[in-house]
């Protein structure tokens, strides 16, 4: 039974390798959420990742003998950091299957301890599959990721320390679920000591297996998982583990990639550090848990499981957090192609500041204009979009459209027949409310503007590109315009780039 663990969890291997990691208060989002939010750190890990703590405790306990001949693993990444680890530690050798999927990140840490990496498949099952199979043609052992009572032990240590450093009232633990050994062992030790305490997993949509086979009541494997939050990227849940769940767990949260990429932002912004999408899971699903059960001046506990993010993933992260948050919109507008509607259209959006706009002429009579803006909430947004087409503007929310997302407002614009006139100026914008409508307001009414982008990117400044329709005869006027303004700006009417896909 799952009180077995009491004994296991507190007998556990585990600081010769692990440290007690930090309960870190999360003041800003705590404030925003009126719940007081602490954070397990368990990203300080000197492998940035709760798995070590499982991986040593299952190792150490093995026979010299069997210890000495090598093990076998099969992890997504930060198991596998963690085998190595105990492997370079213990004086055995270690060989890692992993996903070609894996970030290379992961691959090279785990390279880096002197493990041997094999890479298969494109998911944790094809590498499980193959790492078994690897383990038994050797007559090694195998360092299960999730589903060994020793791993899940060494794993439940982190509940032991959320206790002691918080001996007050808890209302909850929120914890990533992949395989379920994180949960089941955390759950194993607070439900023996303080039943009290509720234990919530959270699961990214595209990867909810522990959330469908509690449904069942039988484990479920996914015919196929996301691979965003690629720590958790399990088809299959452990036997042990979804025992110990389906037993202990009280409630299972799913939350999608935007709110993934939100909670990364939040944790950032109250520790300055950067945690992977999985570490992130248990910080999206608390949000999500108090704004569905009206949750309000509780103490929330979520675990920051991993931090090994690959940095060419932040462009993802930064570019969908605000939408994570719903303190973005994006529309696709409508407007007549005739000078001055654009400004119209700027003044109905008001104070509102606008973080991307993507416009192309394309036709004599409409325009359609790809805008994204900063709101405070989806009923903000929805009083927008009513504000728009009360004044005439076929408006469509493209927030929850993931093919718009994603590729669309990349790909607004292309060559455009027509357009006479055209010259092409790149600004730099003072990013801050008020900018493009002092642009707007100093431009002749006799200025069509053909072409329009800009995308926030968080600096003091924004980069937009502009294309005007001004005629050889206002040439001069357009420079004193220019002079006027006071922008950094460049022309870019000779740029081969512009040639090539634009004019």
């Amino acid at each position: 039974m799952a009180n077995d663990y009491l004994e296991r969890i507190l007998t556990a291997h585990v600081y010769d390798v692990a440290s007690e990691t930090p309960l870190d208060s999360a003041p800003s989002l705590s404030a925003r959420i009126h719940n007081r939010v602490l954070l397990k750190r368990e990203d300080m890990q000197q492998v940035f990742s709760f798995k070590l703590r499982g991986a040593y405790n299952k190792m150490a306990r093995l026979a010299p003998d069997v210890l000495q001949q090598g093990v076998v693993a099969a992890s997504a990444g930060n198991h596998a950091q963690g085998v190595a680890l105990a492997a370079q530690k213990l004086g055995c050798s270690a060989t890692i299957v992993m996903p070609a999927t894996t970030p290379q990140i992961k691959i090279n840490a785990v390279m880096a301890m002197g493990a041997a990496v094999l890479l298969q498949g494109d998911s944790y099952n094809d590498a499980y599959e193959y790492a078994r199979n690897l383990a038994e043609e050797k007559g090694v052992a195998f360092v299960h990721p999730y589903d060994d009572p020793d791993v899940i032990a060494g794993q439940g240590t982190i509940a032991m320390e959320i206790l002691r450093q918080h001996p007050g009232k808890i209302h909850a633990i929120f914890v990533p679920i992949g395989g379920g050994g994180l949960i089941s062992g955390i759950a194993a030790y607070v439900k023996r000591l303080r039943p009290d305490i509720r234990i919530i997993g959270v699961e990214p949509v595209d990867s909810n297996a522990m959330y469908l086979s509690l449904q069942e009541g039988r484990r479920v494997e996914l015919p196929q998982v996301g691979l965003f939050a690629d720590g958790v990227a399990v088809r299959l849940v452990g036997e042990e583990t979804f025992r110990l769940c389906r037993e202990l767990v009280d409630e299972i949260i799913l939350v999608d990639s935007d709110a993934i990429c939100a909670a990364i932002k939040d944790i950032f912004e109250d520790t300055r550090s950067i945690v992977e999408p999985s570490g992130a899971l248990s910080v999206a699903g608390l949000k999500l848990y108090t704004r569905q059960k009206n949750i309000m001046h509780e103490t929330l506990v979520a675990v920051a499981s991993g931090a090994n993010m690959n940095f060419d993933r932040l462009r993802h992260v930064s570019e969908r957090a605000e939408l994570g948050e719903q303190r973005e919109a994006v529309f696709a507008v409508t407007i007549p192609e005739k000078p001055g509607s654009f400004k119209k259209f700027c003044n109905l959006l008001g104070a509102r500041n606008i973080t991307e706009f993507n416009y192309r002429y394309a036709d004599p009579r409409m325009a359609h204009v790809f805008v994204g803006v900063s709101v405070r909430n989806r009923e903000e947004s929805q009083h927008l979009i009513r504000i728009l087409r009360e004044n005439d503007l076929r408006t469509e929310d493209m927030t929850d459209n993931e093919m718009a997302k994603l590729h669309i407002r990349h790909m607004v614009g292309g060559r455009s027949r027509g357009v006479e006139h055209e010259i092409l100026y790149r600004f730099e914008f003072p990013d801050r409310p008020g900018a493009l409508m002092n642009f707007l307001n100093n431009m002749s009414d006799h200025w069509n503007i053909s072409l329009f982008h800009y995308r926030n990117h968080g600096a003091d400044f924004g980069r937009v590109l502009i294309g005007i329709q001004v005629s050889p005869e206002e040439k001069q006027t357009f420079n004193l315009f220019l002079d006027k303004l006071g922008y950094n700006f460049w022309d870019e009417s000779s740029n081969p780039a512009y040639r090539l896909f634009l004019a």
